[in-house]
């Protein structure tokens, strides 16, 4: 006869929940234990569902539970009373094994946020059964569960989840928090990709109400940002209007805002109407006057002339990656993989306005199988062609300029692809690669792309949708100043 174990719980619980534990921790390598199985003439039967639904039915009915979880709301007298089983808590949590070593009667007394409180007892479940689900607005409290009771595996599967759903929607946004919480916990992982995110996808960020939460140290971070994605710089400035009039920060803040705007990319037809419309630039116009008095020459003036007498190379004339028509194009490829594809768009010469009726005509080739030399066709010694391996090529763009002119000189021109795709239903960027100064292409591009699959979480529709962006930067003339 087998005797119980623990304190009251009947042999087959133990089992039971030894059983549990093993599949939660080795569910990934399933499919190699049944190869092994398989190999040494052994055939799997799989009846873990069952387990996990007689594991979910112990906790439900509570039967043979030998210890009280009573979760106490902080700030109030709402206790939660969930009846549970020591082994099972003990194995899954180092933290809960020290709480039911040390306890002193069958309750265990826990104090938790009304948010933590509230998915509680879903945290529970995930230690007798292995799974879980998740809302967006859930996601922090359990992942403040599974960092506080040493739930290691939970705790990595919900910061996955929030990396893979940045882009779900939600009544009141949750990127933002999301990134907060990361910055408050230190999880690097999760705060650079909602930085990612928010930088990429800022003009539907700006539209949303979640702009309005965003905190100070956060607006700051990211208008000093040269990759962030949008249709132009008087559309943020125009947002950055509306967080101020909400927010209401210090005279100091608003100032380091309006400071980091960009004014040399806003067309000085703009800039005259924003002096004379906004209250927000009318009441620090003194705090800004020296901005604007630059925006205004760079604009009268040609890039090289004004070279001669400051320095350009500086944020206000660093162009960010602009949507709108005349710095760069769209472009819809359908079925991508079926063969090579060209096409022609014009985009201004600079964003001064010396240089606004100025056009440049860009070339864009794609290939869905470009092969380096080494790798072509080749002929042997007796004159047979050694046939080429089609699928060892890789989606290759080149962006280069129809023709030379005289007004590139101390011009150079960054070349930025952006790849769209959609995730939980919305189209968003999914990657951005740039061609610095000279170089024609991006020896990177969509390296890890399977085109071939349908489903390619860089498709839309089978097509793969790009929009290029040309940059004109005017480093170049720092250096021929005297």
């Amino acid at each position: 006869m087998v005797r119980s174990c623990g304190q009251g719980i009947p042999a087959w619980a133990y089992v039971g929940a030894l059983f549990l534990l093993i599949h939660s921790v080795t569910v990934g390598g399933a499919a190699l234990k049944q190869e092994v199985a398989l190999d040494s003439g052994a055939t799997v039967l799989n009846h873990s569902m069952s387990l996990v639904q007689r594991m979910e039915t112990l906790l439900a009915l509570g039967n043979s539970s030998d210890v009280t979880l009573k979760v106490q709301t902080i700030n109030t007298d709402e206790v939660k009373v969930i009846q549970a089983h020591s082994l099972v808590l003990s194995l899954q949590s180092d933290v809960f094994e020290e709480m039911l070593l040390s306890r002193n009667g069958s309750a265990v007394f826990l104090r938790e946020t009304a948010e933590c409180a509230a998915v509680f007892d879903k945290f529970v479940r995930y230690l007798y059964c292995g799974d879980i689900s998740v809302r967006l607005d859930q996601a922090i409290s359990l992942h403040k569960l599974a960092s506080k009771y040493h739930v290691w595996d939970l705790q990595q599967g919900l910061t996955q989840y929030m990396t893979q759903h940045l882009s779900s929607d939600s009544p009141t946004g949750h990127v933002i928090g999301w990134y907060n919480y990361a910055l408050q916990i230190g999880d690097v992982v999760l705060r650079d990709s909602c930085l990612q995110y928010l930088s990429w996808n800022l003009s539907s960020v700006l539209q949303s109400g979640e702009w309005g939460s965003i905190s100070e140290d956060l607006l700051l971070s990211l208008l000093q940002r040269s990759d962030l994605i949008l249709q132009s710089e008087l559309e943020l400035y125009e947002a950055l209007e509306a967080w101020i009039s909400q927010n209401k920060p210090v005279s100091s803040t608003i100032e380091s805002a309006l400071r980091a705007v960009r004014y040399g990319m806003i067309p000085p037809q703009h800039l005259f109407r924003l002096q004379k419309q906004s209250p927000l630039l009318q009441k620090h116009y003194e705090s800004i006057r020296d901005l604007l008095y630059l925006a205004f020459q760079f604009h009268s003036a040609s890039p090289i002339q004004l070279a001669k007498y400051f320095d350009v190379n500086c944020s206000i004339f660093t162009p960010r990656n602009y949507l709108s028509v005349s710095w760069g194009s769209p472009w819809l490829l359908n079925n991508p993989t079926r063969d090579d594809r060209s096409f022609s768009f014009q985009t201004q010469l600079g964003p001064s306005g010396h240089d606004s009726s100025k056009r440049v005509t860009w070339n864009a080739l794609f290939s869905p199988r470009w092969l380096p030399l080494s790798a072509r066709s080749t002929y042997t010694e007796m004159g047979a062609m050694q046939p080429t391996r089609t699928d060892a090529g890789r989606p290759r763009i080149i962006v280069t300029p129809a023709t030379s002119s005289p007004d590139f000189a101390g011009v150079s021109f960054q070349k930025t692809v952006i790849v769209m795709a959609r995730q939980q239903g919305k189209v968003v960027v999914r990657h951005v690669y740039n061609f610095h100064q000279s170089t024609e292409e991006a020896g990177d591009f969509l390296v890890d792309a399977d085109l071939q699959r349908r489903v390619s979480e860089y498709l839309i529709d089978s097509s793969l949708y790009l929009h290029v962006v040309i940059k004109p930067l005017y480093h170049s003339l720092i250096v021929s100043r005297k």
